[in-house]
């Protein structure tokens, strides 16, 4: 075969994908057959604008079908060139329809580029999720440890997903409403007979505030008895008023030795006077008999 022919069908084939490429006529063609309609020049467009074609449709054509009305490819677009992910949207907007959930392609988006996972949001809301509370330790007034675990059953508040705390925010009100009831109570034994009081204490607080999930219940899976902090803290006072006393009777101690040391410094210093004294004595008698001033009585 000539070369100039070769070179021929290569241009030809070539031509014939870039053109195929430029206009995608198959895709246009699916999407008139599965009710969607797109423009071609529109598909040619998106090329341009660096968005891929073939993702646009599908999600349009996974949207029409499943009754979605208020997706259109000018809102796909936009979504994709924000970085979001239109699968999940578009998956996540089918599941809340299918489940009578309120919420629009806008609040699908918005969730989708606040960062979080739309699609395992409006599951959560379908189905409840359970968020373990770690071990939660309190005192009640007899000074008896407490140990409870918490379970809480959530589902996801669609409306304050964007803005709203996250699980450890509900996992830090849940311990802390555990630690105050327990602390409320005047006698360990109240809490371990009547449980389901915490949980009713702790659910009547409105804790999912400002969250990110509505808390449907709050279970006490187990309550432990840990150590006597009362019968503990009254050992370490003991013991630090014994060593108070014992610093304050040593204390006394070293006063008394001060001052029998002193005592016995004024006696050793009265005895020297005394014998300074006793040894003036002989001198002043002789002086006495020199100056005739002694007498001596009959």
């Amino acid at each position: 075969m000539p070369v100039t022919t070769l070179i021929i069908i290569g241009a030809v084939l070539a031509g014939f994908w870039f053109f195929t490429f430029i206009f995608p006529i198959s895709l246009w063609i699916s999407a008139i057959f599965s009710g969607v309609q797109v423009n071609l020049l529109d598909l040619v467009f998106m090329r341009f604008r660096k968005v891929p074609p073939a993702l646009i449709v599908k999600s349009l054509i996974l949207a029409t079908k499943a009754g979605i009305k208020d997706v259109d490819t000018a809102k796909l677009e936009t979504h994709f060139l924000a970085h979001g992910n239109l699968m999940k949207v578009i998956k996540a907007l089918i599941v809340a329809d299918k489940a009578n959930l309120n919420m629009n392609f806008q609040q699908a988006t918005a969730i989708d580029l606040a960062g979080r996972d739309v699609l395992e949001a409006v599951q959560v809301s379908v189905t409840p999720y359970i968020i373990v509370v770690p071990a939660i330790t309190g005192v009640s007034v007899d000074g008896i440890q407490l140990i409870a675990e918490a379970r809480v059953t959530v589902r996801t508040n669609l409306q304050q997903l964007v803005g709203g705390a996250g699980e450890e925010t509900i996992q830090a009100r849940v311990g802390q409403g555990i630690i105050s009831r327990i602390g409320e109570a005047t006698n360990y034994m109240e809490v371990l007979e009547k449980p389901e009081e915490i949980s009713k204490r702790v659910l009547d607080n409105g804790l999912d505030a400002g969250t990110a999930f509505e808390i449907l219940s709050i279970d006490i899976a187990d309550i432990n008895i840990g150590r006597n902090i009362g019968a503990i803290l009254q050992i370490d006072q003991a013991q630090a008023d014994l060593v108070i006393a014992n610093a304050k009777a040593e204390e006394r101690r070293a006063m008394a030795v001060a001052l029998e040391h002193e005592m016995l410094a004024k006696i050793q210093e009265a005895r020297a006077l005394v014998i300074e004294a006793e040894s003036e004595i002989p001198s002043a008698l002789s002086e006495a008999y020199r100056k005739g001033n002694f007498y001596q009585s009959n």
